[in-house]
């Protein structure tokens, strides 16, 4: 089973994120306080932690990340936090943080990004990586922008996301379910077009006159990033 370590003060935002984990198959643990997490964090081997940024009692969220790393701690850590200026995820990767999710949020978002976390091998933990690159395409992480042969790409949340799945698996033929359980965090229903739909709209931005496709339809399989 799968342990993952809520720190949210705001009992009403702590309940929302744990019922989402809860939903997506995954056991929660709470912290209210920096105090209580480390306590938490330093007793128990969690899989992952999800870390609010400003919390009370003295220690906020980077504080008890770099207590955390300072004492050895390599559990990956998803930073939850309102301050959506690039200084300040910066500052949080910086920090030790594995990566950055502002607030607002949507649920389906935060399951996908703890998924991606407990996937990461091992050896990885505590490397932040900072940018993808794929032929002519790159994405900045910690920015969140993503340009083709150098031209700025306005991608969605949900485009951003499925664009990162790509990209970490670049001339691989990913199916629909494959890209459904990965992106939005719930099992594939056949019934839905709701893939389709997301791919036809972030292949129409990513498709630039004179330029073979990024995204090719694999007859029978999916869809596949060109590499």
């Amino acid at each position: 089973m799968t342990d993952i370590l809520v720190v949210e003060d705001d009992a009403r935002t702590a309940r929302e994120i744990i019922a989402a984990l809860v939903d997506h198959g995954l056991r929660t643990a709470h912290a209210a306080t920096g105090i209580e997490a480390l306590q938490k964090a330093r007793a128990t081997n969690y899989d992952a932690i999800i870390l609010d940024r400003m919390l009370p009692g003295g220690l906020e969220g980077l504080e008890v990340l770099a207590a955390l790393r300072g004492n050895g701690v390599t559990t990956p850590v998803l930073i939850l936090s309102a301050l959506s200026a690039v200084t300040d995820r910066v500052r949080g990767l910086r920090a030790g943080g594995d990566d950055y999710l502002t607030k607002p949020f949507d649920f389906l978002e935060l399951t996908a990004r703890v998924d991606a976390l407990i996937r990461r091998p091992s050896a990885g933990v505590g490397r932040q990586e900072v940018e993808l690159l794929v032929g002519d395409l790159h994405m900045d992480l910690i920015t969140r922008s993503v340009r083709r042969v150098g031209r700025p790409i306005d991608l969605l949340p949900r485009e951003y996301m499925l664009l990162k799945h790509f990209m970490h698996n670049p001339g691989r033929a990913l199916t629909r379910a494959m890209i459904f359980e990965q992106v939005w965090g719930y099992h594939y229903d056949e019934r839905t077009n709701v893939i389709d739909v997301h791919v036809a709209k972030l292949r129409r931005k990513l498709d630039i006159e004179g330029l073979p496709s990024a995204i090719e339809t694999v007859r029978g399989e999916g869809y596949r990033l060109a590499a």
